[in-house]
Parts: structure tokens; sequence; C-alpha cells
């Protein structure tokens, strides 16, 4: 049994198809089914159901992929670790959901490149699913995302908590209210990143816990989206105070509801089984100090 081959059995049951599986691979369709097959005779079962051009695991083959993500993690992770010398250049794949990434990290990564001029940071901005699964594949040395969490393999370990606030329009007639409560809310439009996002799902859960349904006018892929359509008047949004930027003062106002305080707690996760690198540890350091200061965005 060789590693490559547990890789290519990894890649035909995430691609579910041989041909894509070869092409991830690197190497010829025929080449990986021989593999295959080749592994399969040793195993004295059969991996994957051929059904045309699809590749689904057997029975066998599903308690088979289990095995080999464990040993193609830890032959990744055992190879890290005797490579981690101070004397080598040092990389990190850090992980962020979208809500964080961009007023986050470059802040961090700043300070990363001052401090630590050697180490090399990947970033990767998904959604929280992703970023898990990802973390769990052994992909990312860290990722950071709000809660909650649940998942027994993952240290949590929370950071900050950070305030979220209602954003209108400028010329929104909540703007001009002297104290604006969860009640004004429920004829509203808002506007929210899509469905996968863990912050949509949280105001859905403020709004539930304050008795009514949002009524969801445009959902969007970025925060950058949601600030712009707030902007024109298409809706309302709830944000985390941390997107505040000086641009938003010519379109936005964010606003403090007065009988509600909604917030998200920040965390950075690792996996509680990977071996946490020397570039790994400096970079959270870097994470516990807390956000870099930004130049604070009006309020009016």
């Amino acid at each position: 049994m060789e590693l490559s081959q547990l890789r290519y059995v990894l890649a035909v049951a995430e691609t579910g198809n041989f041909t894509r599986a070869a092409i991830r691979s690197h190497i010829a369709q025929p080449s990986l089914s021989q593999q295959i097959i080749k592994l399969e005779r040793e195993l004295g079962h059969k991996l994957f159901h051929r059904l045309g051009r699809k590749a689904v695991l057997t029975d066998a083959g599903t308690a088979f992929l289990e095995r080999a993500r464990r040993i193609l993690f830890e032959v990744e992770d055992a190879t890290k670790q005797l490579g981690d010398s101070p004397t080598f250049e040092r990389k990190i794949t850090v992980g962020a959901i979208p809500t964080l990434a961009p007023y986050l990290l470059p802040g961090l990564i700043e300070r990363c490149r001052r401090r630590n001029p050697n180490l090399q940071v990947n970033i990767r901005e998904d959604f929280k699913t992703t970023l898990i699964a990802e973390m769990l594949e052994g992909k990312l040395d860290l990722a950071l995302v709000s809660l909650p969490i649940e998942e027994a393999s993952i240290q949590v370990e929370v950071l900050w908590k950070e305030p979220l606030v209602l954003v209108v329009a400028k010329g929104h007639p909540l703007a001009r209210k002297e104290r604006v409560t969860a009640a004004d809310l429920p004829e509203e439009s808002f506007i929210l990143l899509g469905s996968s996002s863990s912050l949509a799902a949280q105001v859905r859960r403020f709004c539930g816990d304050h008795h009514f349904e949002p009524k969801i006018g445009s959902r969007c892929g970025q925060i950058a989206t949601v600030k712009a359509m707030v902007g024109i008047g298409a809706g309302i949004s709830i944000l985390p105070e941390g997107v505040k930027s000086p641009e938003d003062r010519d379109s936005l106002v964010y606003l403090a509801l007065a009988d509600a305080e909604p917030s998200r707690e920040i965390a950075v996760l690792k996996h509680m089984q990977r071996y946490q690198s020397r570039g790994a540890e400096q970079f959270l350091a870097l994470v516990r100090e807390g956000p870099a200061e930004k130049p604070a965005a009006s309020t009016s």
C-alpha cells in the first residue's frame, strides 16, 4: 500500500469521478484507475461502485476512507513537525469568515510582516462550515470565526465580543429618531448576507428573540454589497461594529439599539490533534493582541 494510492482514493471519493480525480491528482486517468484496482486487490474489497461516469463508495470504501484520511493527516503533520526549524522559511494557512477577513486580517498580516518577516501566511476566506471542514482535513493551521462551534476535534479559544449594530441609510427615518428599539424593525426590509453566512443566522436569531421574522429584501455575497444596498435606501441591516469605515459617513448611519445589545463572539480555532508549528504560535500571539486600531467612522 502506498500513500499515493490513499490520495487517489480520497480524490475519487471527493470528486465522485475517476476523470476529475485524475485531473486533480495530476495523473493520467488509466494510471489512477490501475492504482486503485491494485489497492482493491490488496485489500480484498471493492472500494467503489462504478456507475457509468460516477464513482460511489462501497461500504468497505467508506470504512477505508476514514482511515485513509487519518493516515494522510498524520503523515502531513509529521512532515511539518520535522521540517519546522527556525532556520527554514515557515508557512501557515489561516482561515477567516468573510465578515472578519477584510477588516481584521490586513492589520494582523502587516504586524506579522514587521515582527516575523520569515513567516509566510496564506489566507483562506470562506464560510464557517467550509473552514471547519478544511480544518478537520488538516488544511488549516488556524481559523478565525464567530461562535457557536460544535465540533469535538476542534479547540476553541474565545478572543473578544464584538457588538452588532443597526445600519441604515443617511436619509432613513430611523436615522432621525432619538431612540431606536427592536420594536421599530419588524416592518423594515433587511439586506443580509447569503443563507450560508453565520452573520445572517445571528441576525435571524436576534429577530426571533424579539418575536419577529425579518423581511429579507436582498441577499448579498459581501459586506461591501450589503453596505452599498443599505446606502441607496434599499433596506436596513445589522452588521458587526468592526466593518465601519470613514468612507461610510456620506451614506450610512450606524445606530445602537436602545433596548438590546446584540453581539457576536469571535474565536480562533485549531485542531486538537494537529501539531502547532512555531509559525502558527507566532501568528496566534498576534491574534490574541486583538485587532489593529483603525480610524473611527462617523455615526451620523
